[in-house]
């Protein structure tokens, strides 16, 4: 699967199989990333040293050369049509939604409308823009049903942690949140924490692969 129709026009896609997973993550990148971005490409290597296979792919203004991301919407018409390629070609036992910042933000909005997959994986979720808290991104959480793990830093200027766990207060579904101790919005941690940014990452993998087992294993919460 090297590319995927998105109405008259195309994205590319990257499949990285881990061997014997029944699970595929379809994961978005952030605003300034793309398919091959540091932190996609580490994302999904986490996800397949854990044993979760992993699609990547590039929002329609990446594959198109522009910096400028487009409104969500789109955004969220490429994931729903990334989701059906990957179901029509490798019919996991269970897909999982998310990815990184606006990525993820994209896929959360998803959810909220009832989208057909077996999970949420969050990675850095921007819940406002850098400096300006008062600009939540959260009027749809309340909405998700579906079971979500996220992964947001201590040091993210894209989340602060008091006003995620207020917000979380509202959200009726099962959602997992870890904080990442030290870790920026690229979950880039200071030599304090102890881990490496590595480690870090191989600890995200290992932590979604036991959710999985833990919470997706018998599919009941499947939309």
């Amino acid at each position: 699967m090297n590319r995927v129709q998105v109405g008259a026009e195309s994205v590319t896609t990257a499949f990285d199989e881990a061997a014997g997973s029944d699970t595929i993550f379809v994961c978005a990148h952030g605003a300034g990333g793309s398919i091959a971005d540091r932190g996609t490409l580490a994302s999904a290597k986490a996800m397949r040293e854990a044993g979760i296979s992993a699609v990547r792919f590039n929002f329609l203004y990446k594959e198109k050369g522009s910096s400028r991301p487009d409104p969500m919407p789109r955004c969220m018409g490429v994931i729903s049509s990334v989701v059906a390629a990957v179901r029509a070609e490798y019919s996991p036992a269970r897909i999982l939604i998310g990815g990184r910042s606006m990525g993820g933000r994209a896929a959360s909005m998803l959810a909220a409308e009832g989208f057909d997959a077996d999970g949420l994986l969050l990675l850095a979720y921007p819940l406002h823009p850098p400096g300006r808290p008062e600009k939540l991104r959260t009027a749809h959480l309340p909405n998700i049903t579906m079971p979500v793990i996220a992964f947001s830093g201590t040091r993210d200027p894209m989340c602060t942690r008091s006003i995620m766990e207020d917000a979380l207060k509202t959200v009726k579904a099962p959602w997992d949140m870890h904080w990442v101790e030290t870790a920026d919005h690229s979950f880039h941690v200071l030599k304090s924490s102890g881990q490496t940014d590595s480690q870090v990452m191989a600890n995200v993998g290992a932590t979604s692969r036991a959710w999985i087992d833990s919470s997706l294993s018998n599919g009941k919460y499947r939309t």
